[in-house]
């Protein structure tokens, strides 16, 4: 009715000092009305109608549940990225057994591909998982990688071993870490470092285990029982991931595009990709290449293959101090110094010739990469909301993918036509202290100086 009546007194056009002094406090009145139902309508919606983060409370930061959540991603980063991490011994024995006959640098791009697929599917699996999906996918991902790793015990040519152990245990990788890799950030906030180092744990383990196991019983039980046990391992390991990864958070309720293009608005997000991708072209050619160029170097090959083992299990040592350190002192001013050190014993690696030397390497190598590897989504996380971090650090994964894929070819290339590893060792050290320049420029576009928490 008030409505009406203003409208009429338009109409009649009166605008006498009175009238619209009159006018303008029932304009107030009005308005002043429906700003009272509006917030009565606000205080009647349902609680969880695109729910607020905060009425889920802070994030634990510790507790049964949480490190529970994060001993699962640690089982699951063990079958997956550990695995991975065992394919050096697998390049060794399939230059010198299986594959023969084929070139060392067409034998790696199996590696490779396992290295790019356990990255590149994080650009869909991080959207994934912010829309709520989590036991779904990590069982079916489980599935194949189990099937996968016991059809590879069948291969005997190559472009089978690079069906089923590059293209299909590296996709299902690719799943499964994507997923267990943005569930920490559920339930630590402050002590996120220490989570995703205790998280990236369970990669050494395998990369330690699996090599050795693999050694040991294909001597003792054929190629074919030795995939056979590690497909019943991944099942142990995975099925526990299953039981005890989850979210803590509701899904974001959106829609769009799998990509967030807005995130590369930020200099410092653009940045870091950018270094991790670089980081990627040199930081996996050491932990390929070691047992072979010691071999190659009169080591002995009973003993060589153990390089491999020892530097992942040192990286069980540079994955937990990482993280201690980055909860302190901050994930960049940690990474960056030890990432210039993987890339200097680089440049060391090739000059290499007796079993101390190679074990020296391996070891501080180890740490070093162990470091680096387990940090490397943490600024990511840091750089937006909980809500979104799986689409955040999904597109990362996705562009670090690329350097994966291109950067043991690429040295298998240089070895192939140089020779030796002199040419190889100077191309993956340049790329890594490469990409700790782009590490510092990430720095300085988040903190605007040089110094500060970062």
């Amino acid at each position: 009715m008030r409505r009406s009546a203003a409208s009429s007194t338009i109409e009649e056009g009166v605008y006498s000092p009175e009238c619209r002094s009159s006018h303008e406090d029932e304009r107030k009145s009005i308005d002043e009305d429906e700003d009272a139902v509006a917030a009565r309508q606000d205080e009647e919606k349902p609680v969880n109608s695109e729910p607020p983060q905060s009425q889920y409370g802070e994030h634990p930061d510790g507790g049964f549940r949480a490190w529970l959540v994060v001993t699962g991603c640690a089982a699951g980063a063990c079958a997956t990225f550990g695995f991975v991490n065992a394919w050096g011994v697998f390049q060794a024995y399939y230059e010198e057994q299986i594959l023969s006959g084929t070139a060392p640098s067409t034998i790696s791009w199996i590696g490779s591909v396992q290295y790019a697929l356990i990255f590149l599917p994080g650009l869909i699996v991080g959207r994934i998982f912010d829309m709520g999906w989590t036991k779904v996918p990590l069982a079916v991902a489980s599935a194949v990688l189990i099937a996968a790793t016991f059809l590879t015990a069948e291969c005997t040519r190559y472009w089978q071993f690079l069906l089923c152990q590059g293209i299909a245990v590296g996709l299902a990788c690719g799943v499964i870490f994507g997923l267990v890799m943005g569930s920490p950030a559920h339930w630590f906030k402050r002590r996120i470092g220490l989570a995703l180092s205790v998280m990236a744990i369970g990669s050494s383990v395998g990369g330690t285990c699996f090599p050795i196991a693999v050694r040991n019983l294909i001597q003792q039980v054929g190629f074919k029982w030795t995939m056979r046990t590690l497909g019943f391992i991944e099942l142990a390991l995975l099925v526990f991931t299953i039981l005890t990864v989850k979210r803590r958070l509701p899904p974001r309720k959106r829609t769009g595009p799998f990509i967030d293009l807005t995130a590369f608005k930020s200099p410092a997000y653009s940045l870091y990709c950018v270094a991790s991708f670089v980081a990627f072209l040199g930081m996996y050619t050491v932990l390929t290449y070691i047992d072979v160029s010691a071999s190659a170097s009169g080591i002995d090959p009973n003993f060589s293959f153990y390089l491999l083992a020892i530097a992942n299990g040192c990286s069980m040592f540079g994955r937990l101090s990482g993280g201690l350190l980055s909860d302190r002192y901050g994930p960049l001013n940690v990474m960056t110094p030890v990432t210039a050190v993987a890339g200097i014993l680089t440049y060391v690696w090739p000059t290499a010739k007796s079993v101390a030397a190679y074990v020296v390497i391996a070891v501080l190598y180890g740490a070093a990469s162990g470091v680096y590897v387990s940090l490397l989504p943490a600024p990511t996380v840091r750089m937006g909301k909980t809500h979104d971090v799986g689409t955040r650090v999904g597109m990362s994964m996705t562009i670090i993918a690329l350097g994966a894929v291109a950067g043991p070819p690429i040295s298998g290339a240089i070895n192939d036509s140089t020779g030796g590893f002199k040419y190889t060792g100077i191309y993956a050290g340049t790329a890594i202290l490469v990409a700790c320049c782009f590490l510092l420029a990430t720095r300085f576009a988040l903190l605007g100086g040089w110094r500060g928490k970062c």
